[in-house]
């Protein structure tokens, strides 16, 4: 005869089962945890949105395909969405995020309690007193140099330059115009160096302005660059830090009718700026290699995710180094940048 389950009876184990499932849906997040597929499930988070992150966008998904990962993109506006982002896909439950910290002091905290439950590096700009296991970029005090090498050839003659970058609360920024100063100053190699963001050097054969900062507010840079022209009419050259600082002070310099007099020296890889650089219009950029920034991310934290820890060197430190583009090599770059997003 049949029998109807006593519901009553089974009802406080059904409540411990659905209790355990909701605290594990709570703290889904250790480092073994992966996808229904099987494969592990990685978090690419970037510090904005711009076309310098679709190309690590490409390198990530391509990277994925290649480990037999999934890859989620995160492109956040700020700080504050970052840390949301953040939080977010550790509830969700990943093995691993790469990411690009957006004011490294004060978001080590968060990345210490993300390195807690999950592996992670970062990528582009370094947290180094975070509890990340690796730093995928470049040097961006040695990148800094490059640039300031780049100005020293656009106006050997010296005079005054004017820098434009997002922020400096992000280490690549700091760095890479700590770079800019030392090299043009004649300085010993020294990453520990911090001049002042309102430092002026205006006693050398390069006077180097105030630097100049935006938060990442594109119109604000183009006013950066237009308010520096009018204070400083023998102003000789600028160089922009950031993808879109060169862009924008392009922008600036044709305003004011100052093509060829006003020397523009650049970072990364903007079509803006490489077309500039054909034009004659822009001496050259120093580029990093962010499609390779997205495509080892997803890989080291993948061989982790299976246990594997031989990716991670000694030094904690995947050097993806910088190059300097002019006029002769803008064409093999730009043609090989095109291939590998299928522009």
């Amino acid at each position: 005869m049949n029998r109807r389950p006593n519901f009553r009876a089974c009802l406080p184990a059904l409540l411990a089962l659905c209790g355990l499932a909701w605290i594990a849906a709570i703290n889904g997040c250790d480092k073994s945890t992966s996808s229904n597929s099987g494969k592990p499930k990685i978090a690419y988070v970037t510090n904005g949105v711009d076309p310098f992150w679709v190309i690590a966008e490409k390198g990530s998904r391509d990277g994925a395909e290649k480990s037999g990962a999934e890859v989620t993109i995160v492109m956040p506006n700020g700080s504050t969405e970052q840390k949301q982002k953040i939080e977010d896909m550790l509830i969700r439950g990943v093995d691993g995020i790469a990411i690009s910290p957006i004011d490294a002091e004060n978001q080590t905290p968060m990345i210490d309690q993300a390195a807690a439950k999950t592996n992670v590096i970062t990528h582009d700009s370094d947290a180094p007193k975070s509890k990340r296991l690796l730093y995928i970029g470049m040097d961006n005090y040695q990148a800094g140099r490059m640039a300031g090498q780049l100005i020293k050839e656009a106006i050997p003659e010296g005079g005054k330059v004017g820098i434009f970058v997002g922020r400096l609360e992000q280490d690549n920024a700091r760095l890479r115009r700590q770079g800019v100063i030392d090299e043009l100053l004649d300085r010993s190699v020294d990453s520990s160096r911090n001049d002042a963001p309102d430092a002026q050097f205006m006693d050398g054969k390069y006077k180097i302005l105030s630097t100049k900062t935006d938060q990442f507010d594109r119109a604000k840079a183009k006013g950066n660059a237009e308010d520096t022209m009018v204070a400083h009419p023998d102003l000789k050259c600028m160089v922009g830090l950031f993808a879109y600082n060169p862009p924008n002070c392009l922008e600036a310099i044709k305003k004011g009718g100052k093509l060829g007099q006003i020397k523009l020296v650049g970072f990364d890889e903007q079509d803006a700026t490489l077309q500039a650089i054909k034009d004659g219009n822009c001496y050259g950029t120093v580029v990093q290699n962010p499609y390779m920034y997205g495509y080892e991310s997803v890989r080291v934290l993948t061989a982790l995710a299976k246990g594997d820890k031989s990716v991670i060197p000694a030094s904690k430190f995947m050097n993806i180094p910088a190059r300097q583009i002019k006029k002769d090599s803008v064409d093999e770059f730009w043609t090989d940048l095109k291939k590998k997003t299928g522009k």
